[in-house]
C-alpha cells in the first residue's frame, strides 16, 4: 500500500505564520478600537475610563467621543386605541340608550343633541362611523390627540362609555348627511384627487379609505358632508405635524404632499360647497 503524502513542513510553517499575523492584527485592532481610542476620548466627554470602554464595546449607551446632552423629552404615543371584541360589540350595538344619556349631558352643547351641529368649529357626528368616533375619543383620553375641552371630557369616561357614545352618534341616521356624495362633476381636478389620487406625487385617492365599504383602516372617518372648515383645519394640522394621532403617519404623509389650495378645495368639495 502506498503511503499518504505528508504535509510539507514549509507549508505548515506558512499556515502558522499567517494565522499568527491575523491574530496579531485582530488583537491590535481590538486593543486600539476598544481600549486606546476610548481612553483618549474619555477626558473630553467627562467620563471615566471604564465607562468609555463600556460605551465603545456597546455595553452602555452613548459615545465616548463627546458629552451626551440631557434629554427630557417624553415619547408621545401615536394612539393607544384597543379594538377588543368587547369594545367592538358595544360599537355594533343598536341600543342608543346608554350613549344617549351620556351624550345629552356632555356632547350636546357643541355637537348638538342630534349630532348635527351647524357650527364649523365642531365636526358633525350623526351617522359617523362608530369606530372613527371611538378612535378619536380614545386618543383624546390617552393624550395622543390634544384638545383642552375634548381631553377633559374624554378623561371623565371609561372605555366602555366612550364606545357607548360612539355607538349612539354612529347609529343616528335621521337627518344625517354624512356619507353622501357631493362632488361637482365639472370639478375634474378635485374629483380626480378623490377618486384616483395623484400617483406621480404618491397621493392615494381619498376614497381608498373614506368611502363606505372601501376596506380601509377601521378608524377611517366618513368625511362626505362634513363641515369644510373643520376638515381643512384637520388636514392643515396633519400637514404641519400639529396633529399626530394617525397610525403609520398615513394622513401626515398625504397632507404634506397636498398644496394648501388643494386642501381648501377638497374640504369644500367634501362638504358640497363650490
Amino acid at each position: 500500500m502506498s503511503e499518504e503524502p505528508r504535509p510539507d513542513i514549509g507549508d505548515r510553517r506558512w499556515a502558522l505564520g499567517a494565522a499568527a499575523v491575523v491574530a496579531g492584527v485582530l488583537a491590535f485592532s481590538i486593543t486600539v478600537g476598544f481600549i486606546v481610542i476610548p481612553l483618549a476620548q474619555a477626558p473630553g466627554a467627562n467620563i471615566d475610563a471604564w465607562t468609555a470602554i463600556c460605551r465603545a464595546v456597546g455595553v452602555k449607551p452613548g459615545t465616548p467621543a463627546q458629552p451626551q446632552p440631557p434629554v427630557s423629552a417624553v415619547a408621545q404615543p401615536v394612539s393607544q386605541v384597543i379594538w377588543s371584541p368587547h369594545t367592538l360589540a358595544i360599537l355594533a350595538s343598536a341600543d342608543p340608550r346608554p350613549g344617549a344619556e351620556l351624550a345629552s349631558g356632555l356632547c350636546a352643547s357643541c355637537h348638538g343633541e342630534d349630532g348635527l351641529t351647524v357650527s364649523d368649529q365642531f365636526p358633525k357626528l350623526a351617522g359617523q362611523s362608530p369606530a372613527a368616533i371611538y378612535k378619536q375619543l380614545s386618543d383624546f383620553r390617552s393624550g395622543a390627540r390634544s384638545n383642552d375641552q375634548m381631553t377633559a371630557i374624554a378623561q371623565t369616561l371609561t372605555g366602555d362609555q366612550l364606545a357607548q357614545v360612539a355607538a349612539y352618534f354612529g347609529h343616528l341616521r335621521a337627518g344625517s348627511i354624512l356619507g353622501r356624495a357631493y362632488f361637482d362633476p365639472d370639478s375634474d381636478y378635485v374629483t380626480r384627487l378623490v377618486g384616483r389620487g395623484d400617483p406621480a406625487r404618491r397621493i392615494p385617492p381619498c376614497e381608498a379609505c373614506h368611502a363606505a365599504g372601501a376596506g380601509g383602516p377601521p378608524e377611517a372617518p366618513v368625511i362626505s358632508g362634513q363641515n369644510a372648515a373643520y376638515l381643512e383645519r384637520q388636514l392643515v394640522a396633519f400637514r404641519t405635524g400639529q396633529r399626530r394621532n394617525d397610525v403609520y403617519e398615513r394622513m401626515r404623509d398625504i397632507a404634506q404632499r397636498l398644496r394648501p389650495d388643494e386642501i381648501h378645495r377638497l374640504a369644500l368639495a367634501y362638504e358640497g360647497v363650490f
